[in-house]
C-alpha cells in the first residue's frame, strides 16, 4: 500500500481556495505522539485542548473544532477510532466523543508500516508539511506536534532519539510574558502572539534541555540571528552583538547593533532566567566572534 498517496488524498472540504488543514493537523499531532508511544492511544477528552491549540493556531480563522478530524479522518483509511463500548467513531457531536470514551490511533496497517520503514515517518511529515503549510511554518509546527523539524526533511530517522517537551514553548513564552526577551516585541493576532518563538540557548541537538533555563522568549528575527550566532546572552544577562555582524541601514542598527550591552527582557519574578551554562555552551559554540561594546548613551526604557 502506497501511504504517501494515500495521505496526499485526504479528503478535505474545500470552496474557493479555503483551508482546512483539520486531518493534516491531527495527523501530524499523532505521528508526534507514535514516536513517543507507538502503541498508545489518544483518548479525544485527553488530547482536545491540544488539538485545539493547533488549530486556532495553524488552522482557519473561522472557529472550529478537533471533533471534525477525530470522527472524519476514519474514512481515509489512515486512522481508527474506538469507544468504551467497542470499535467505531460515535460521530463528530464533542459530546459524544468526550462521554464515550473515544479513543483514536493510527491504523493498525499504518503503524507496522512505521515499524517497519524507519524513514517513512518523516516522509509522511514532510508531505503534509509541503502540502498544507508555508516553509515559514514548519519548524515550530513540528515543535508544537513533537516532531524533530529535520526528520521531517531527511532520507532516514535516527535510531536512537530523545522526545522533546511539547509543553516548553508555552512555558517560555509564559514566563517572558509573550515578548521577545530581546527587543520587546508583543504582536498578536487576537488572543494567540504572532511571530513568537521558544528559542533553546543550548541547542536540543546538543542535549540542551527542555527546560525554562534553556529557554529565551524571541520573535523569529532574533531568533534566527541567536542561532546564526550574531546574537547571544552574557554575563549579567545583557545581550551581547557580535562584531563580525554588518549592517549599515536604520533597520539593522535599530534591531541587532544597538541592542548591544542591553538587559534581556524577562523573565518575569519568580521565574528562572537562563542558566550560566547554557549561556557560556552558546557564546562558545555559536556567537560569532567578540562582542562589540554597547553603544554610548543612556540605556533604553
Amino acid at each position: 500500500m502506497d501511504w504517501l498517496e494515500r495521505i496526499a488524498k485526504l479528503r478535505q472540504w474545500a470552496r474557493s481556495g479555503t483551508r482546512a488543514p483539520h486531518k493534516p493537523l491531527l495527523l501530524l499531532y499523532a505521528l508526534g505522539r507514535f514516536q513517543e508511544d507507538s502503541d498508545a492511544g489518544l483518548r479525544y477528552s485527553a488530547v482536545e485542548q491540544d488539538l485545539q491549540r493547533l488549530l486556532v493556531e495553524y488552522g482557519p480563522p473561522n472557529r472550529t473544532t478537533p471533533a471534525y478530524p477525530f470522527h472524519h479522518l476514519v474514512s481515509d483509511g489512515v486512522w481508527e477510532v474506538r469507544t468504551d463500548r467497542g470499535p467505531g467513531s460515535p460521530g463528530s457531536g464533542i459530546r459524544d466523543l468526550r462521554e464515550t470514551g473515544a479513543t483514536g490511533r493510527l491504523a493498525p496497517e499504518l503503524r507496522a508500516a512505521l515499524r517497519r520503514e524507519p524513514d517513512l515517518l518523516g516522509r509522511i511529515a514532510r508531505l503534509l508539511l509541503d502540502r498544507h503549510f508555508p516553509p515559514s511554518l514548519h519548524g515550530e509546527l513540528c515543535e508544537a506536534v513533537g516532531l524533530e523539524p529535520q526528520w521531517a526533511g531527511t532520507e532516514r530517522l535516527p535510531a536512537v532519539r530523545r522526545q522533546r517537551d511539547r509543553r516548553m514553548r508555552e512555558l517560555v513564552l509564559t514566563a517572558y510574558e509573550y515578548r521577545c526577551a530581546f527587543c520587546g516585541y508583543d504582536g498578536r493576532i487576537g488572543a494567540m502572539p504572532v511571530g513568537l518563538e521558544a528559542a533553546h540557548v543550548r541547542w536540543w541537538a546538543f542535549d540542551g534541555p527542555d527546560d525554562l533555563e534553556n529557554g529565551l522568549c524571541l520573535c523569529s528575527l532574533h531568533h534566527k540571528l541567536f542561532d546564526k550566532g550574531v546574537l547571544g546572552v552574557g554575563d549579567g544577562h545583557r545581550i551581547l552583538v557580535s562584531q563580525r555582524f554588518v549592517g549599515h541601514s536604520p533597520a539593522a542598527r535599530e534591531h541587532v547593533t544597538a541592542l548591544a550591552g542591553r538587559p534581556l527582557a524577562g523573565p518575569q519574578p519568580g521565574a528562572r532566567p537562563v542558566a550560566a551554562a547554557h549561556r557560556d555552551w552558546h557564546t562558545s559554540q555559536v556567537f560569532q566572534g567578540s562582542p562589540r561594546p554597547a553603544p554610548a548613551g543612556p540605556e533604553p526604557l
